[in-house]
Parts: structure tokens; sequence; C-alpha cells
């Protein structure tokens, strides 16, 4: 299987009709000028130039505002750029990100022109009140219509939802999950609600009136609709948002985050996590003091076994007075594993 990079290119609040009370495009894509056919030009070469694997898969990415929503001509000027290098077999695949309520069929017809294989719909949540109360300007119907359109022209079906938004509870969130997994996309971004300088959200944490998740929370929220997707092949792309210069440690020099769950490794945490729970059922189930547990897994998911700095092998030791090894086979499938108790 060929290796894939995804080429990202950065269009903050262009086309977007609102500041929902989370948002600070310009915070969170790092990006301070609008863009021009030239700059994605560059952005381009640049990643070509530096790309290692030179048979590998590479997808350009328009990520930030709602591209649907730019003025047509620029639409068509930073995809005409972007399809160059497509025609000419640079790259492989064009991504947009866009809203819900600025799909229709024309609009699709114009995407299909330019041969956009995958649009990411930001859905955010599936309560059409929280949609209201993050001041989104439009309903879950705007998205199970949008989302049928985009599957029925032939497009890849992405969605993003958030956790920890104004207002929503564990059970929100998992109820969101199970709308999504109805819609059938092919992919999912899961993002913990951070607080960013600049937004109205902001103004609510100083206030008192919005409590960010803490990071624990976050963490076993986010586990579960990860197994939620999981379960249904729904390839889960991303959890957290990316760690960059400006969303980082809310005590680091230059960070825009203010407050909320963030963690550099935030996936990782996850994952870890998950990986966690499966070695305790398997402790659980047996009549037994166990001493030793032997993992086996692909080198890829050695990282996520240990846990971030070993966390998994320090807790089990801790809790259970269990020694965790973990034996890596390239052969076994990653996402796999193999427990078995060597002591007890």
């Amino acid at each position: 299987m060929k290796k894939q990079y995804v080429i990202p290119i950065f269009v903050p609040h262009l086309g977007c009709p609102h500041d929902c009370i989370f948002c600070n495009q310009k915070s969170i894509s790092g990006q301070k000028k609008q863009i021009t056919k030239d700059d994605v030009k560059k952005q381009i070469e640049y990643f070509l130039d530096n790309i290692k694997d030179k048979d590998s898969e590479k997808e350009v990415a328009f990520f930030g505002g709602s591209f649907t929503g730019i003025d047509i001509e620029k639409q068509e000027e930073l995809l005409q750029a972007a399809s160059e290098y497509l025609n000419n077999g640079k790259i492989h695949s064009i991504r947009i990100s866009t809203r819900p309520d600025y799909i229709d069929k024309q609009t699709l017809k114009r995407l299909k022109k330019y041969k956009v294989k995958t649009i990411e719909l930001g859905v955010q949540s599936a309560n059409d009140y929280i949609l209201q109360r993050s001041e989104r300007g439009h309903k879950f119907e705007d998205v199970k219509k949008a989302s049928k359109l985009i599957r029925w022209y032939g497009f890849k079906l992405g969605h993003q939802m958030m956790v920890g938004l104004p207002e929503s509870t564990r059970n929100d969130e998992i109820n969101t999950a199970k709308a999504l997994i109805k819609l059938k996309p092919k992919m999912v971004r899961i993002y913990p609600v951070l607080v960013i300088k600049g937004t109205k959200l902001e103004k609510e944490y100083k206030e008192g009136v919005y409590e960010p998740l803490p990071l624990p929370q976050a963490i076993e929220i986010c586990k579960t609709l990860v197994r939620m997707f999981a379960d249904k092949k729904i390839n889960v792309i991303r959890v957290g948002l990316q760690n960059t210069d400006e969303i980082s440690d809310p005590e680091s020099d230059g960070s825009e985050v203010v407050a909320g769950p963030f963690h550099p490794a935030f996936r990782q945490l996850v994952e870890s996590s998950m990986w966690y729970d499966a070695v305790v059922e398997k402790i659980k189930k047996l009549n037994a003091k166990v001493k030793e547990v032997e993992v086996t897994i692909n080198p890829i998911d050695a990282n996520n076994v240990i846990g971030h700095k070993r966390e998994n092998v320090l807790k089990l030791k801790n809790t259970y007075d269990v020694d965790l090894i973990v034996k890596q086979d390239e052969n076994m499938r990653q996402g796999k594993s193999k427990i078995e108790v060597l002591k007890t």
C-alpha cells in the first residue's frame, strides 16, 4: 500500500457567513492573509520538493473557512491551480472542507468539473439546540441533505464533529456519532473544544459561563466515539487539533489556546487508553492473580500499547501489580493484537 501525503492549503474564514462561538480560523490555521493561485502553487511545489517518497499518493486539501461559500471566481481560481497538478499526475486527488448549508447540485457539479474527490462537512453536533447555542447558523437537517447529495454525486464523504461544545453532554455526543454513522461517511474527524483567543467562547469562559472539558474526560468520550466509528468501519482520520505554534499548550509563548483539553499527543492518549482497556479486560476474565502479560502487536502500534511516557506500563504495575511485555511482530495486522498471560 502506497504511503499517503496531504498537502494542506488553508483558506481562513473565506466564505464563512458566521462567527461560530468557538472559532477563530486565523488562530487555528496560523494563516493571516487570504491566498491566491500563486500561493497554492508555491505550497504544492514546496511539498512536492520535500516529500521523499516520490511514488506516494499525494492529496491537496483545502482546509479552513467554508470553501464552497467563497466567491465562485475565487473557488475556481484555487481549484484550477490545484487541478493543473492533478492533470499532470503530480498529485492524485483534491479535498475540500465546507459547511453543510453551502452544498447544492450546482456546487457539486462545479467541484466535479475540477475532479475534487473528497468533501468534508463541518457537522459539530446533531443536536439543533447545541448548533444554535454555538451559533453555527445551520440545522442538522442541512447535514443530512448535504451528505446524501455528496454521496449521490460520487464524492467521498467526510464529517467533522466536536466534543465539549457549550451545554453538550456525553449523551449528545454519542447521539451525534450515531446520527453520523447513519449518513455513511467514509471518514470522521473528532475535535475536543479548545477555548481560543478572540472568540465568543473565550468571553464565556472568562465570565464563568462555559467550562471546558478536563483532559481525562475528553479522552474518555473520544475513546467511546472512536470505538463506535471503528465498529462500523468508518476511518477516524484525526482526533484533536493539529499541534502548531498557535495551537499549543496554553502556557507556551505565542499559544492562542486559553483553556481546554489540549495535549500535543491527544490521539495517542486516546488510543493508548483503548489498548489499556483491552489488556485489563483480558486480566479481569481470568479467575487468577495475573503477574505478567505479553501483548503481541504490529510495530506501528507499539508506542500506543506502551502508552505516552510509558503510562500503560506504569499504570498496570501500580494498579494491578502486572508486568506488561510488548512483543512486536510485523505479520500482525495494525490495530490487532494477541494478549497472553505469561505468569499468574
